[in-house]
């Protein structure tokens, strides 16, 4: 079976049996969310708390 089909599998099958469709597809964005996250941490793909910092005082001003 293909790897992102079981994912999602598991994922509904923990959900209780009263969630709505809303709520699947909210659940599915945040576990899209946090397996692109872990990709990019695996590939180098941060910023150190000062650059963020950095970042944030040009957006700011």
């Amino acid at each position: 079976m293909n790897p992102l089909k079981e994912i999602v599998i598991s994922l509904i099958k923990k959900l209780p049996d009263d969630i709505t469709l809303d709520d699947i597809i909210y659940h599915l964005y945040v576990k899209q969310k946090l397996i692109k996250a872990k990709e990019d941490i695996a590939q180098g793909r941060t910023y150190s708390h000062e650059q963020v910092k950095d970042m944030a005082e040009k957006w700011l001003k």
